[in-house]
């Protein structure tokens, strides 16, 4: 049928019209199309660099237990993040607080103090340290059931806030808590293993040419000194409490008095799960005498080194091997100690001059 121009024009409008929609819903979809896979690469990138760390739940102060009811895993931007806090969650989880029988062991306020707890045979008890002994215990009555632990627990080494993102400098195994007579050694007359790394627990032992072999102090946490960013090959920073400095001070003494003797690091293989071993070495008269009258050692101290010289007889030990063999000596004993102090004290100047000589690079 025919149609008049102005029946054409009108079709021609219309088809012109849906053409034009069509391409602006086209470009509309497209678009929208666009939007939708940028968000979801971003929402993908985003994934990719988010990572779940451990943070706290409460406030903590310093020394308190960390148990695992406390901390909150959230995810956070890896970027943002320190690479010795996402290892945090390994380490966690490995020391979860629990006794041997799986019980786990958590924190409750009580007026406004946290205090451990723990849930045993359907009833709930607070768990308590022993001071003299150290060790943890619940009362049952009128009696003491003591509690052996799993692991050793995870303490903050300071006072830190909800939402405080956990990382390793901030937690401490708890029988590394500083005490009040706990002061911070160099020493550079150690024999190191080759693979000693800062972070790694130690026993300190020195070796008497007969073969004797004593622990001097056990258990130790290791620091290594950088200059210009490389660890030292003979120099280690320990923390030790005022009669560990005492052993430590005799050992290297004898050490150097005795010719063929060493004194040496041995390391920890699983220093989480390991207790500490109980130091042997026993100490030359005058050091000891000192040790009993030291207003700076712990009461605790004193007992605890009371009744290892009591079970191991160390006067006996000291008689028959360690005053024999610097008897054995003579006088080369006066001068193998000169000699090797010399030797100390010029490697810790020498040390002491890299150290700020590598300050002062930074600082230029």
């Amino acid at each position: 049928m025919a149609t008049n121009p102005m029946q054409r024009k009108a079709r021609n409008s219309f088809i012109l019209g849906m053409l034009l929609m069509l391409v602006i819903c086209g470009v509309i979809i497209a678009l929208l199309f666009m939007q939708l896979i940028n968000k979801t690469k971003k929402e993908q990138e985003e994934k990719k660099a988010t990572v779940n760390a451990f943070v706290l739940s409460q406030d903590v102060s310093s020394g308190q237990v960390i148990t695992t009811d406390m901390l909150k895993k959230q995810p956070v931007n890896k970027n943002l993040v320190p690479s010795n806090a996402t290892s945090d969650i390994t380490v966690i989880e490995n020391y979860a607080l629990q006794d041997k029988e799986g019980n786990e062991i958590y924190t409750k306020m009580d007026n406004n103090t946290p205090k451990l707890h723990i849930r045993k045979d359907n009833r709930e008890y607070e768990l308590q340290k022993e001071e003299e002994t150290e060790n943890y215990y619940i009362n049952k009555g009128n009696d003491k059931e003591y509690i052996e632990l799993n692991s050793v627990p995870l303490v903050a080494k300071v006072n830190m806030k909800k939402n405080t993102l956990i990382t390793t400098e901030l937690l401490s195994k708890s029988d590394n808590i500083v005490q009040k007579d706990v002061r911070k050694q160099e020493y550079n007359m150690l024999i190191l293993p080759m693979d000693l790394v800062t972070g790694d627990y130690i026993d300190v032992r020195i070796m008497l040419p007969s073969g004797q072999d004593y622990i001097v102090v056990s258990k130790k946490e290791v620091s290594i000194p950088q200059i210009n960013g490389i660890d030292s090959e003979d120099t280690v920073w320990l923390n030790l409490t005022e009669d560990e400095i005492l052993h430590m001070s005799c050992a290297i003494i004898e050490a150097y008095q005795i010719k063929g003797s060493k004194i040496y690091v041995t390391k920890y293989t699983e220093a989480g799960m390991q207790e500490a071993a109980t130091p042997t070495y026993p100490l030359n008269e005058s050091t000891l005498t000192l040790l009993r009258s030291d207003e700076n050692i712990l009461e605790k101290a004193k007992n605890d080194i009371a009744q290892r010289y009591s079970q191991n007889n160390g006067v006996e030990l000291r008689n028959n091997y360690i005053n024999s063999a610097i008897n054995n000596q003579g006088e080369q004993a006066q001068s193998n100690l000169e000699a090797s102090m010399q030797e100390s004290t010029t490697n810790s100047k020498n040390a002491r001059k890299d150290y700020l000589d590598s300050l002062a690079g930074v600082v230029q």
